[in-house]
Protein backbone atom coordinates (compact mmCIF):
# COMPACT_ATOMS: atom_id res chain seq x y z
CA UNK A 1 0.00 0.00 0.00
CA UNK A 2 1.18 3.35 -0.70
CA UNK A 3 2.17 6.08 1.57
CA UNK A 4 -0.16 9.29 1.72
CA UNK A 5 1.58 12.47 0.93
CA UNK A 6 0.44 15.32 2.32
CA UNK A 7 -0.71 18.57 -0.18
CA UNK A 8 -0.49 21.92 0.71
CA UNK A 9 -2.58 24.81 -1.42
CA UNK A 10 0.07 27.73 -2.34
CA UNK A 11 -1.35 31.13 -1.03
CA UNK A 12 -0.36 32.63 -4.90
CA UNK A 13 -1.37 30.06 -7.81
CA UNK A 14 -3.98 28.13 -5.58
CA UNK A 15 -2.48 24.62 -6.82
CA UNK A 16 -1.70 21.84 -4.47
CA UNK A 17 1.37 20.37 -4.56
CA UNK A 18 3.11 17.88 -1.89
CA UNK A 19 4.48 19.85 1.16
CA UNK A 20 8.10 19.09 0.55
CA UNK A 21 8.07 20.86 -2.84
CA UNK A 22 6.28 24.14 -0.26
CA UNK A 23 7.75 26.97 1.33
CA UNK A 24 6.19 27.95 4.50
CA UNK A 25 5.69 31.35 6.02
CA UNK A 26 5.66 31.38 9.13
CA UNK A 27 3.99 34.00 11.85
CA UNK A 28 5.81 33.06 14.98
CA UNK A 29 4.44 33.42 18.48
CA UNK A 30 6.12 37.40 18.95
CA UNK A 31 4.18 37.92 15.29
CA UNK A 32 7.60 37.78 13.01
CA UNK A 33 6.72 36.49 9.44
CA UNK A 34 9.74 34.62 8.29
CA UNK A 35 10.29 31.50 5.95
CA UNK A 36 10.41 28.24 7.35
CA UNK A 37 12.40 25.71 4.65
CA UNK A 38 12.15 23.02 7.49
CA UNK A 39 8.75 22.99 8.24
CA UNK A 40 9.45 23.23 12.23
CA UNK A 41 9.07 26.55 13.52
CA UNK A 42 6.61 26.66 16.16
CA UNK A 43 3.60 29.20 15.26
CA UNK A 44 0.60 29.68 12.55
CA UNK A 45 1.75 28.78 8.78
CA UNK A 46 0.69 29.17 5.35
CA UNK A 47 2.69 27.85 2.31
CA UNK A 48 3.69 29.34 -1.15
CA UNK A 49 5.08 27.81 -4.32
CA UNK A 50 9.26 28.35 -4.59
CA UNK A 51 8.63 30.89 -7.38
CA UNK A 52 8.74 34.35 -7.10
CA UNK A 53 5.72 34.85 -9.40
CA UNK A 54 3.52 32.83 -6.59
CA UNK A 55 5.02 35.37 -4.01
CA UNK A 56 4.23 38.46 -6.25
CA UNK A 57 0.62 37.39 -6.49
CA UNK A 58 -0.14 36.44 -2.90
CA UNK A 59 1.13 39.94 -1.90
CA UNK A 60 -1.54 41.37 -4.52
CA UNK A 61 -4.20 39.72 -3.43
CA UNK A 62 -3.29 40.05 0.25
CA UNK A 63 -3.51 35.43 0.73
CA UNK A 64 -1.04 35.86 2.89
CA UNK A 65 -2.07 38.53 5.31
CA UNK A 66 -5.23 36.85 5.79
CA UNK A 67 -4.66 33.72 5.99
CA UNK A 68 -1.50 34.30 9.01
CA UNK A 69 -3.73 36.89 10.39
CA UNK A 70 -1.47 39.59 10.85
CA UNK A 71 -0.92 42.72 8.18
CA UNK A 72 2.77 42.18 6.26
CA UNK A 73 4.48 45.12 5.44
CA UNK A 74 6.41 45.98 2.26
CA UNK A 75 10.14 45.44 3.81
CA UNK A 76 8.49 41.91 4.94
CA UNK A 77 7.46 40.74 1.92
CA UNK A 78 10.79 42.52 0.35
CA UNK A 79 13.05 39.82 2.72
CA UNK A 80 10.84 37.35 2.44
CA UNK A 81 11.30 37.32 -1.50
CA UNK A 82 15.25 37.73 -1.45
CA UNK A 83 15.73 35.42 0.84
CA UNK A 84 13.29 32.79 -1.71
CA UNK A 85 15.60 33.88 -4.51
CA UNK A 86 18.58 33.11 -2.21
CA UNK A 87 17.11 29.81 -1.27
CA UNK A 88 16.70 28.94 -5.09
CA UNK A 89 19.87 29.24 -6.30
Amino acid sequence: MQKKIPQRQCMGCRERRPKKEMIRVVRGTDGTVSLDFGGKLNGRGAYICPQPECLKKAQKIKSLERSLEVPIPQEVCDRLAQEMEAACE
